[in-house]
């Protein structure tokens, strides 16, 4: 049985937002009480999801070491953290479909990665948007991209993402501004922030927080080659997670400028897993395992299993939250929701089990399915026949530890537990002890001695593909995956083919006794001549890369030579975005002297 963290008797708590000045009273005048006889009142209060895009439990309040989030720390402090929340799939929009619906991706057709964009697929009759069911029970409802009125604001704010596998007819949301929330109360409101999600705001996170990720001082998990590409990839992540952090303070801050903190839940979660190899579109802990804080306001009588200050380890799936926030706003989820509700008057019992799943992501067709208990996971490959590593060109352009892992494995030097990524096939089945293993890296699923956990949670996952109609076993029809082959090959390759030339023509020339400049240059069909040029210099016993990439390669490349040639890492990266600035900084490292720079 799941051992549940029982809610200690409660403290009088202090709220992470300064009290405002007649809140109760305005909120009685405003009629968001209630007053009856008894001299209780009940509210409705807003509801606010603050929604990390790609995001694990790598928080300073998980115990992560190497990472500084004093907002989200606080918010755990002053609420609570759960310890054991996962979603339904490793992705986005086969998680997030789940999410909005309350059902298993798997139960109502939109498992497969961005599927079903313009066939005029619908839900299943009686499966609904939340923002639905919450409109009917007086709730205003947002998905904030505009948190000021500022048009030049560019870091604080949404995205207003959705990426549902469903077409869905009308507006799913009343507005996209923030400022609309105060005078629509009762509201539920979802933030989208997207700095752990690849791409730009990935890109540029380390210009938006204080004290940077030391890629020196980070810990690699053992199934990554501990190489300064992984180390710098790894340290960028974090600065990604600090720059959110960030956001999440902006946002409570508003709250309570606003007068909003004291009748407004906050739910803070991720969509899904890290954005790494065996992250993101995996189903191992790294790619379901993700952070969730509910802080409830002290001005609200909390419900019974909440306990302000503690952390809960009961098995929580992501389709509960959308259950709860349904109890939270005093409607009672539908007998077809999956979902169940952990906190509210009248509770679901604890989950013994939490079930996920992977399917087709891009062009790369898959089918995986997963279930953990409150210590083991079991993992069945529906494909074992197909390598762990197939191909994914997005993968290819934008995890730089994949191009690395193969460049290693030719030298030799990766570990038996790292070339396992590279193996041509996969076991039919995967057995993890998440106590002795929290790596998830040795396979007991052939092992006698577990032979009875392994039987046991496979006739689970069995009973729920079967109650919960999984229809994943209906293959989508072959011209699915060949437009997605065709569209990734066309969006990626030429990208790929440049990265590669550029790589094969690294030249690195030695300026001075402290200065290289590297220099990589082809000619592409459709692009002509291409440079891209990175200056290193040497101070002490590490070195500064000023880089001017065209793509990450020669980033990657830089990294690894100075690691493996000159014997010193790569402390600090500076990007830059064109050649003068290249040579600008180069003659900006001779003036300041390369011993004299700055490393922090």
């Amino acid at each position: 049985m799941q051992e549940i963290i029982q809610p200690p008797v409660r403290r009088r708590r202090v709220s992470p937002f300064p009290t405002l000045l007649g809140g109760l009273c305005a909120l009685v005048m405003a009629g968001l009480f209630t007053v009856h006889s008894d001299a209780t009142a009940i509210q409705k209060p807003n509801i606010l999801w603050i929604i990390a895009e790609d995001l694990g439990p790598e928080l300073g309040c998980y115990g992560y070491p190497e990472v500084a989030t004093p907002r989200l720390d606080q918010l755990a402090e002053d609420g609570v953290r759960f310890s054991s929340a996962y979603t339904t799939a490793p992705v986005c929009s086969p998680s997030r479909s789940a999410l909005m619906t309350g059902m298993y991706q798997t139960s109502i057709g939109v498992h497969n990665h961005r599927s079903h964009r313009d066939d005029g697929f619908r839900l299943p009759e009686g499966v609904r948007l939340l923002t639905d069911r919450l409109r009917e029970v007086g709730y205003f409802t947002a998905n904030i991209v505009h948190l000021t009125e500022d048009p030049q604001e560019r870091f604080f704010r949404g995205t207003g993402k959705t990426d549902w596998n469903f077409q869905y007819d009308g507006e799913p949301f009343d507005t996209d501004r923030w400022s609309d929330l105060k005078s629509h109360q009762p509201f539920y409101a979802q933030v989208n922030f997207p700095e752990t999600h690849r791409g730009n705001s990935w890109n540029t996170a380390h210009e938006h927080v204080s004290q940077k990720a030391d890629p020196a001082a980070v810990t690699i998990p053992p199934y990554y080659p501990d190489h300064p590409v992984t180390r710098y990839d790894w340290a960028q992540y974090l600065n990604s997670v600090m720059a959110l952090d960030r956001k999440v303070g902006f946002v409570l801050d508003q709250l309570r400028r606003d007068g909003l903190a004291d009748n407004t839940v906050v739910i803070f979660f991720g969509d899904n897993g890290r954005a790494m190899i065996r992250g993101k579109q995996w189903p191992y802990e790294s790619g379901l395992h993700v952070p969730m804080i509910v802080y409830w306001p002290p001005s609200l009588e909390p419900p019974q299993q909440y306990a302000a200050g503690t952390v809960d380890s009961r098995l929580i799936s992501a389709i509960d939250i959308t259950a709860t926030t349904l109890a939270i706003a005093g409607s009672t989820p539908p007998p077809l929701m999956q979902g169940r509700v952990f906190l509210g008057s009248n509770p679901s019992a604890p989950r013994r089990y939490v079930f996920g799943g992977r399917d087709r992501g891009d062009e790369t067709v898959d089918r995986i399915r997963t279930v953990r208990d409150s210590r083991f996971r079991y993992i069945r490959n529906f494909y074992p026949e197909r390598p762990f590593l197939q191909l994914n060109r997005y993968k290819e352009w934008t995890y730089p530890v994949m191009p690395l892992l193969r460049q290693l494995n030719e030298r030799g030097k990766l570990t038996e537990r790292q070339r396992t990524l590279l193996a041509p096939t996969r076991p039919a089945e995967e057995l993890y002890d998440l106590v002795s293993d929290p790596y998830e890296t040795e396979n007991l699923a052939g092992s006698t001695e577990y032979r009875s956990i392994r039987e046991k949670l496979s006739a689970v996952l069995d009973a729920w593909m079967t109650e919960t109609n999984d229809r994943g076993v209906v293959p989508e029809p072959p011209e699915i995956p060949q437009f997605w082959e065709e569209h990734s090959r066309a969006n990626y390759e030429p990208r790929l083919k440049v990265m590669q030339r550029l790589s094969d023509s690294l030249e690195v020339l030695q300026i001075s006794e402290r200065v290289w400049l590297h220099v990589s240059t082809a000619e592409i069909e459709g692009y002509g001549q291409v440079a891209a040029n990175g200056i290193l210099v040497k101070a002490g016993e590490t070195s500064v890369l000023i880089d001017t990439p065209w793509t990450d390669a020669q980033t990657r490349d830089l990294l690894g030579w100075a690691a493996e040639t000159l014997g010193s890492p790569v402390s600090l990266v500076v990007p830059t975005h064109s050649h003068e600035d290249c040579l600008g900084g180069l003659e900006a490292a001779h003036q300041a002297g390369a011993d004299s720079l700055s490393l922090t």
